[in-house]
């Protein structure tokens, strides 16, 4: 293992998201400022409690998991597809670092900076609704398998996208879409029975479900299965990086 050159890239990628420190944690923290105003405060006031807990608490995990997903999809597209498009991935090929060291450094430096906005918005919630944490452990470990599992994700995205806006289209057209149709607002045993179905399709559902336990020991689905699918989903990814690397799809050519 080339530790040297795993840290060279990691702070590397750090750096650079420490140079635009307050307007990277701005965006997602005013974001999820006005989901509590208008959801939380507005619509929440008009709402009974789901399953024993206040609206604006219920939706802490959810839009916690919103930012996470999102945040850790773009920093880890976003930071192997500038080397791509400036040219200087060829110079990591060349490096005395193999590719696991690489995804290693990428994506381990993009899901830092997604649990690091992840515990910022919790911590912003707190000036807007009480809420609790039961499994303090079950949470942090929820939150890094979800930063790491959707990092990998957006490292495959900065890899496949040849173009800016095929970098945002797979972020704003699947992602984003599926963690607000994933329960991160609702119970899922809110919808008719069809759609509860339907939903059980959306793996982010499973996501939000497991980090919501963490919080509330209440779920729409049992932890173990959340646990499970999240970690099937972190292996799909890796597989999927290994081919990359191992073929040079769109790395050598």
């Amino acid at each position: 293992m080339n530790y040297y050159g795993v840290l060279a890239l990691y702070r590397f990628e750090m750096a650079r998201f420490f140079r635009s420190f307050w307007q990277s944690l701005a965006s997602p923290v005013v974001s999820t400022s006005l989901y509590f105003v208008v959801f939380g405060s507005a619509i929440g006031s008009q709402m009974q409690s789901i399953d024993g807990v206040s609206y604006g608490a219920f939706i802490v995990p959810g839009l916690t998991m919103l930012s996470v997903l999102s945040q850790s999809v773009s920093n880890a597209s976003f930071g192997i597809y500038m080397p791509k498009f400036s040219g200087t991935i060829y110079e990591i090929l060349s490096a005395p670092i193999s590719g696991f060291e690489a995804v290693l450094a990428y994506v381990g430096a993009a899901a830092s900076k997604s649990i690091l906005i992840g515990l910022t918005i919790l911590l912003t919630a707190r000036l807007f609704v009480p809420y609790t944490i039961a499994h303090p452990v079950w949470m942090l470990l929820f939150l890094i398998l979800t930063s790491v599992t959707f990092s990998l994700f957006g490292f495959i995205i900065g890899i496949w996208a040849d173009g800016f806006d095929k970098l945002q289209l797979i972020p704003l057209m699947v992602i984003t879409p599926l963690t607000f149709l994933g329960g991160s607002f609702y119970s899922i045993h809110m919808l008719p029975p069809f759609w509860q179905k339907l939903t059980l399709l959306n793996p982010v559902v499973y996501l939000v479900n497991g980090f919501r336990w963490s919080f509330y020991d209440t779920a729409d689905v049992s932890i173990g299965l959340s646990l499970g699918m999240t970690l099937a989903f972190m292996l799909a990814c890796l597989a999927a990086i290994t081919y990359i690397f191992r073929t040079g799809y769109k790395l050598k050519n």
